[in-house]
């Protein structure tokens, strides 16, 4: 959600801070703003509205600050403007905050009732002000921020600012992300790596629980308690250049044209296509006890959700094993049937999702084993987990999710290959048929790619339409599912995905000259069964476009619009490669629209409060 970072070393710190934000845009936000420390006082420019609007105000920071830190907010308590916009400030102390203090309202009336007045509708205030009162009362920052803590309640990552203290920031981590970065006689922290890789690729990750003070040569971490811990310096993986758009009108696009390339490293990686052997540590079933497994969970949020669906679909018949998936946001507050016999699949581009995060920590609470299938190394559902399989799919800056998603359903894939092989499910012919069809995958993807002309004929036809119903089957069911969310993202059109058997229990009566219809229809198992729900949308004259195969004359005779999918025996990766076109629609359609492909309204990349 919000990005957080901080500076201090020896340069002039606002660029330095300023295009860190920049790198962490993609979180989404609605204001942004600056602190530095001067002559023991802070000096504070913000601005509601994007980047481009703080820089102006800039110039009201003194040039020569070299300690300071930045904030990119995404609205959650007040409204999105000027006066709500972080760092929160009293004049002589200052912070930035990503997360929610659930509690703040009883912390405000407890402060109100000492006098403190306050000028915003923000949790993130009341978080300042406490953490202030509680330095005034104690005279240590470090005493305040351990009694602070025991008394926040939610989700957090916290940045401080004190100008008296010229030589340390300090940072606190619970629930959001934080990572802190070493340079050469400087130091930084961010809520994610993008912001620091340019200036330094080693890190260090805090654990919830751990607050750090921070010096150009020096790291002190504590827990909560303030008890010392020790850390480890990581060596970050990620580039400054896989984080910019290389001549990519968007990053969205970008991203959507590196699936290729990201599918054939992961197919390299995990699955040798000559032998049919697995890497079984790449996929993070070597730390995983499979003698007794019962049932599979799968919990995601978004795409994430979507991708456990289609999973669903293949691990089940793989397996010979029950499947259920679930929202993360939903599985948190009910009674789900956990047990040591349940594996769990946690997914997480981020690996930060606070949902998603405290589902595994109910899992793992509950005996079951959890293998994550994560992005960023070194995150907190990757730390949490029994063990990981990395997706390896390099930065991925766009709101929408493209080579991420394609990644978790292959990853998943791979997963239950090597699990169905190591248990003696998975028979030595199907497994040749399928290491056939990876060989010539990537290439696939290609050809869907290719087709992005077309498809952009399409939504010039389309895109002035407000309403869309998505429909599919079998896989193709999550597949629809996945296409609505894109162009909902994106374009800001309402789109919803049924199993197109469902559509004769109700949702047809939308269906009439003015909706929409865009009908998945592979040649698979399921084609007559599809065929004939295209029929009934056009005998209510519903618009339709079809995604499919070029081969079917029938097809493109009942659509207004076609747009050609390349054809894979293989019906998990027949799933992946129709999410491509459907990518590349929602791109068009919210490009024709005149929307912020990157960064849509409302949204943020990286989920970390509830």
């Amino acid at each position: 959600m919000c990005g957080i970072v901080g500076y201090l070393g020896d340069k002039p710190c606002i660029p330095l801070i300023y295009d860190g934000l920049t790198k962490l845009e993609y979180r989404g936000y609605d204001s942004a703003g600056i602190a530095v420390a001067q002559e023991g006082r802070v000096a504070l420019a913000k601005s509601e509205g994007k980047l481009e609007r703080l820089k102006s105000h800039l110039k009201d920071l003194p040039a020569s600050a070299t300690m300071g830190i930045g904030h990119t907010r995404w609205a959650t308590h007040g409204a999105p403007n000027t006066i709500n916009s972080h760092p929160h400030s009293a004049g002589d102390f200052a912070i930035v905050h990503n997360g929610i203090i659930e509690n703040y309202l009883e912390l405000k009336e407890e402060l109100e009732a000492e006098g403190i007045k306050f000028y915003t509708e923000t949790d993130s205030e009341v978080a300042m002000q406490y953490l202030r009162a509680q330095y005034n009362k104690l005279g240590s920052l470090e005493e305040a921020i351990k009694k602070s803590v025991k008394v926040f309640r939610g989700s957090y990552a916290i940045g401080i600012l004190d100008p008296k203290q010229n030589n340390f920031l300090y940072v606190i981590k619970h629930g959001s992300p934080v990572v802190i970065g070493i340079g050469d006689n400087e130091c930084f922290f961010a809520s994610d790596a993008p912001a620091i890789v340019a200036h330094t690729q080693k890190a260090i990750f805090l654990n919830d629980g751990e607050f750090a003070r921070i010096s150009k040569d020096n790291i002190k971490v504590w827990d909560f308690d303030g008890k010392a811990s020790a850390f480890r310096i990581a060596e970050l993986s990620w580039s400054s250049e896989a984080a910019d758009k290389q001549g990519y009108r968007h990053f969205m696009l970008k991203e959507m044209h590196e699936q290729p390339v990201v599918i054939q490293k992961a197919i390299a990686r995990l699955i040798d296509v000559h032998t049919g052997d697995f890497n079984e540590a790449a996929l993070g079933i070597d730390q995983i006890n499979l003698e007794g497994i019962k049932n599979i969970n799968i919990i995601g949020c978004g795409s994430a959700y979507h991708a456990g669906q289609i999973a669903k679909y293949f691990l089940e018949p793989l397996l010979g094993l029950p499947v259920t998936v679930e929202l993360a946001s939903e599985f948190r507050y009910r009674d789900p049937y956990i047990r040591d016999t349940t594996l769990t699949l946690a997914i997480s581009q981020s690996g930060e999702t606070l949902d998603t995060l405290t589902a595994v920590k109910f899992c793992l609470e509950n005996k079951s084993q959890v293998l994550a299938l994560c992005n960023v190394e070194y995150s907190s559902i990757v730390r949490a987990a029994t063990s990981t399989c990395y997706m390896h799919a390099g930065p991925e800056i766009g709101v929408a999710s493209t080579k991420a998603f394609t990644l978790q359903v292959f990853c998943l894939y791979a997963v239950g290959l090597a699990i169905a092989k190591k248990i003696g499910r998975l028979k030595d012919n199907d497994l040749k048929a399928i290491l056939n069809d990876l060989r010539v995958f990537p290439n696939m993807i290609e050809q869907a790619l290719a087709g992005k002309e077309a498809i952009e004929l399409v939504a010039q036809k389309f895109y002035e339409t407000t309403n869309f119903l998505f429909v599919g089957r079998g896989l193709h069911a999550p597949v629809a599912s996945e296409g609505a969310l894109k162009l909902k993202e994106i374009s800001y059109v309402f789109a919803e995905a049924y199993a197109g058997g469902e559509l004769k229990h109700g949702p047809i009566a939308l269906v009439d000259k003015k909706m929409a219809v865009l009908a998945i229809v592979p040649s698979d198992f399921y084609f007559e069964k599809m065929v004939s729900n295209v029929e009934e949308i056009k005998a209510r004259e519903g618009r339709i476009v079809v995604v499919g195969d070029n081969a079917s004359p029938r097809l493109r005779n009942l659509s207004e619009a076609f747009i050609h999918c390349p054809q894979i025996a293989t019906p998990a990766l027949q799933a992946i490669l129709t999410t491509v076109p459907l990518q590349l629609f929602a791109y068009f359609m919210a490009l024709k629209r005149g929307t912020d492909v990157d960064q849509p309204r409302n949204l943020a990349k990286s989920v970390t409060v509830e």
